[in-house]
């Protein structure tokens, strides 16, 4: 009965071992038989896109506008996407890239300075600017304030004293492609005739009293942004609007500006 049990176990195993290699035959043969698919006329190769680098500044700059100026009361959305949108990295000096979007000024050379994005910010905002507008701007510097403005009106007009910032200003603004900005080597005090009169005029160093020539090149309900004051000293900054004769004046704030530098500065 043992020897009988025993049997058919091996027989049994026998069993599943050719069934188990029939399988494996069969797979194989399958496998060997089955012909790779013609390619159809509509498969396209796959092609990885090229994924946009991203801009390394696009966070502190956000950062800026959100905490810096839009958190103290600026509310214009057309100076906000502005200020959101013009590189300032792009207009500071090498050695203060790394502090470009810090509420701070920064020196640019000769003296001179970047203003604190927060009051750029304010400064344009009180000029109330709307596509169309013309606008003059007295004192290039580093061209920021510039980019600013042609970012909100298509023609802005803007005069720097000293060469060497008027040349790398203009280089900046051409090079990103701020084309409906002239710019001009010239003592701003005058103004700038040939291209008025403006929608507003904005200031952007100290003289020590208010030009009447600038008031005079401004439109019948025209806007002067401009801080007053003697170097190093107290300084205001001014509201002018000008209704036909009559000159209306507001004081703004204190601010810290760089004189005006020119056959007029004090």
């Amino acid at each position: 009965m043992k020897q009988r049990h025993s049997l058919l176990l091996k027989r049994g195993a026998a069993v599943l071992l050719i069934i188990a290699a029939a399988v494996i035959l069969l797979i194989i043969f399958t496998t060997w038989r089955r012909e790779p698919p013609s390619p159809s006329a509509t498969d396209t190769p796959f092609v990885t896109q090229a994924t946009p680098t991203a801009d390394p500044y696009g966070k502190p700059r956000e950062h800026m506008v959100e905490f810096d100026i839009e958190a103290r009361g600026i509310a214009d959305p057309d100076v906000l996407r502005a200020m959101s949108t013009v590189p300032r990295h792009e207009f500071v000096l090498p050695d203060y890239v790394a502090n470009a979007y810090i509420d701070r000024p920064l020196p640019i050379g000769y003296g001179q300075t970047i203003s604190q994005p927060y009051i750029v910010a304010a400064m344009t905002e009180l000029l109330k600017l709307k596509r169309g507008d013309r606008v003059l701007e007295i004192g290039t510097g580093s061209g920021y304030q510039a980019a600013v403005l042609a970012e909100i009106t298509d023609e802005v007009y803007t005069l720097e004293i000293i060469e060497d910032l008027y040349s790398r200003a203009q280089e900046t603004l051409r090079r990103l492609g701020y084309h409906n900005v002239q710019i001009k080597h010239a003592d701003g005090y005058y103004g700038w005739e040939e291209h008025g009169p403006y929608d507003a005029i904005i200031v952007t160093c100290a003289p020590d009293h208010i030009p009447q020539t600038l008031i005079s090149q401004l439109k019948d309900g025209g806007r002067l942004v401009v801080p007053v004051g003697p170097p190093g000293g107290y300084q205001t900054l001014w509201l002018i609007e000008k209704h036909g004769k009559e000159v209306v004046s507001r004081n703004v704030m204190g601010v810290v500006f760089v004189p005006l530098t020119g056959e007029h500065s004090p």
